[in-house]
């Protein structure tokens, strides 16, 4: 999502701007016709290794990309991307690599390891989402990174030409109360606790409440994580359903990547945004749900503080309590007068951030970073 809204951003200030993007199969990108984008097709290898497919994905994407017309600016989203833009840059088919680190991973895999610490170190710009992961680039890698916060189309999401009735039937659950979360099935995204949480939290919540989890497990999904939240949720006598519609009898409805287009009627059909994440480097998502009217329940974090407000715009609990959470889910979903404060201002927050602020903030490091050779 970044990615796309930056690249349409900035081809609105005038430039001309390309993505290069894999594909994996049952995966899609949404991105508008004006921008000429690139779908570099891989394949999903069940069972395969984080590392091993980041090895094999940003390999394809380098062959992909090996001898493509010459760009002034290359600039990576993610470590996957850098590895294969720095193959490049060491092959002498481009000349440089400007890559945004969102955050950083604790991973156990040194390949993996190596591969983040050189999208920061290796490359010869990094840029960072907010101004905590700055101070963690420069203070754990030594490298001074500009600050360039996401943005988001605040008037897009808050009018999905909907109402929560035909939002709610058109994504497939109509009335149900929904608990939503976005992000998939990631340790990182505190999915294993906000299983538990729901769990404690269904005797509080309104009659037939469905945790809906939308958006793909990521390409270092981990198979063992996998399995552990499926054997939580059978510990809990939760059941899953996969895909769209979920059935009355289901508890959580992983319902998979949204199309883009989509995304303003998903907020709209729920009923509380629940973002209880270990590590974030933006928080793009709150910004979002926050511009639909969605009340927003999210983890303590530093990052998160940069723009939001415990008890003003949010309500924050601290990062793996899911007593906390399961609390403050009952709470929101119970009472009006809260969730109406904490969705007026919230909307307020979101009207400070634009995707034209972020391109020209990028516009500016571009041009910094031309000018100094």
């Amino acid at each position: 999502m970044h990615a796309r809204c930056l690249v349409e951003s900035l081809a609105a200030r005038g430039h001309e701007v390309e993505i290069w993007a894999l594909t994996l199969e049952g995966a899609g990108i949404a991105v508008a016709p004006s921008v000429p984008i690139h779908r570099v097709a891989v394949a999903w290898v069940p069972g395969e290794a984080p590392a091993a497919r980041v090895e094999r994905c940003s390999a394809v994407l380098a062959a992909a990309l090996r001898g493509a017309p010459a760009v002034d600016i290359n600039h990576a989203q993610d470590m996957l991307a850098a590895r294969a833009l720095l193959a490049l840059r060491a092959e002498g088919e481009i000349p440089h690599v400007v890559s945004t680190v969102h955050h950083t991973e604790v991973f156990e895999d040194r390949f993996l390891e190596e591969c983040q610490r050189a999208s920061i170190q290796d490359v010869d710009r990094s840029i960072a989402v907010s101004a905590f992961w700055a101070d963690r680039l420069a203070h754990e890698f030594g490298v001074e990174a500009p600050v360039v916060p996401n943005g988001v189309d605040a008037a897009r999401f808050a009018s999905p030409g909907l109402d929560r009735a035909a939002a709610g039937a058109r994504m497939g659950w109509g009335d149900r109360p929904v608990v939503l979360a976005v992000g998939g099935v990631q340790p990182r995204k505190g999915s294993r606790m906000l299983l538990e949480a729901f769990a404690r939290s269904r005797a509080r919540l309104p009659e037939g409440a469905l945790l809906v989890i939308a958006g793909g497990d990521g390409i270092y999904a981990s198979d063992a994580h996998e399995v552990a939240w499926r054997d939580d949720a059978s510990r809990l006598g939760l059941v899953v359903h996969e895909g769209p519609d979920p059935p009355p009898g289901a508890h959580v409805a992983r319902i998979g990547v949204v199309a883009d287009d989509d995304m303003p009627v998903l907020y709209r059909a729920s009923d509380v945004l629940a973002f209880p994440s270990t590590r974030e480097g933006f928080g793009l998502v709150l910004l979002e749900a926050a511009a639909a009217g969605l009340p927003v329940v999210v983890s303590d974090l530093p990052v998160f503080s940069e723009f939001m407000e415990n008890g003003v715009d949010c309500l924050m609990v601290p990062v793996g309590d899911p007593a906390d959470l399961a609390n403050v889910l009952a709470r929101v979903m119970k009472d009006p007068v809260l969730r109406d404060g904490l969705v007026a201002r919230a909307y307020e927050t979101a009207a400070r951030y634009s995707w034209d602020e972020t391109a020209a903030r990028n516009d500016a490091v571009y041009a910094a970073f031309l000018a100094g050779g």
